[in-house]
């Protein structure tokens, strides 16, 4: 199989991949064609259809496993791939996991390093939250192979449990600088606090949101979840619950960014600083791999809407 990753200017190819996106469009010339964004574990394509009719353009949806012909071109600094043949592919010509996309960490390391972390909480009404969950084999399985995002940042296999762990560890560090947070808590808060996206985002090849998130979001839906397991141990102290679920629903940091909540505690807002953090970083290096994939000569990779600036990749990255 030739992965995306590979792809040079001027190839053809000929193979499967996953259909990841299929949109009509029409040209400034009246002419319909298609976009279609193909994937692979080890990247994404844009693609073209320029002759929807042609003979050889089969019918396929999103989600397909689809073989294709095609050429790859270039496209203001980025690669294209222009479709002249696709069907949909039959059973026995591919291997699944060659099409999603797959933390580069060990998935079970990570979750065992998230464990020997979650493992110092001290306090025991959220030992036995941790436990609840983190402990239970089925929520690990479903917790390691989820990602956290639809497209922004860490949206591949094991992307929830990368994150996560990041952000753990940035919490535990600051714990260490500045003495006066609540260690237990804060811990405990960086480890839920993205648990609601397991039911905002569909899993995997689908990956996208479900009604539950579209309505409610992973914000409200991770706060639900906390409360509900806490109220179901005997004893659980109200106030620890609450301030729980404040550091869940203000870890946005502002109500434009979807918090319901404003950091009102110190560990609210050392969870958003750590989660700020590891999102931008990732979503950062994500664009440096990207340019470095596509073959972009250019050390300006254009203007990017999260940033609000337009990005320049250092000398690393050449």
């Amino acid at each position: 199989m030739k992965f995306i990753e590979t792809f040079h200017e001027g190839d053809r190819i000929g193979d499967v991949y996953l259909c990841k996106q299929r949109q009509s469009a029409m040209a400034k010339n009246g002419k319909n064609y298609e976009n279609v964004v193909l994937q692979d574990r080890t990247g994404t394509v844009d693609c073209k259809i320029w002759d929807p009719t042609s003979t050889g353009i089969d019918e396929f949806s999103p989600l397909d496993y689809v073989y294709i012909v095609g050429d790859v071109t270039s496209f203001q600094g980025n690669l294209q791939l222009n479709i002249k043949r696709v069907r949909v592919a039959k059973s026995g010509e591919y291997e699944p996991e060659n099409y999603l996309p797959v933390s580069a960490r060990d998935k079970d390391e990570m979750y065992g390093e998230l464990m020997d972390l979650l493992g110092t909480v001290g306090n025991p009404w959220l030992k036995m939250l941790i436990d609840k969950y983190f402990g239970s084999e089925t929520f690990a399985e479903a917790f390691k192979k989820h990602s956290a995002a639809k497209t922004v940042h860490h949206s591949f296999v094991g992307g929830l449990l990368e994150h996560t762990l990041s952000v753990v560890r940035l919490c535990d560090y600051y714990c260490g600088q500045y003495s006066y947070l609540n260690r237990d808590l804060l811990l405990t808060a960086a480890a839920f606090h993205d648990v609601g996206k397991l039911k905002e985002i569909s899993n995997f090849p689908e990956n996208d949101y479900t009604d539950d998130g579209q309505l409610l979001g992973h914000i409200v839906m991770g706060s639900e979840l906390i409360g509900y397991a806490c109220r179901t141990i005997k004893g659980f102290p109200h106030r620890l619950m609450s301030e729980l679920q404040h550091c869940i629903l203000a870890h946005h940091g502002e109500y434009e960014y979807g918090s319901p909540k404003k950091p009102a505690l110190p560990e609210a807002m050392a969870l958003n600083l750590a989660d700020n953090t590891d999102a931008r970083l990732e979503t950062m290096k994500e664009l440096m791999e990207s340019a470095a994939r596509n073959r972009n000569p250019d050390d300006w990779l254009g203007y990017n809407k999260l940033f609000e600036s337009n990005i320049r990749r250092s000398g690393d990255w050449n």
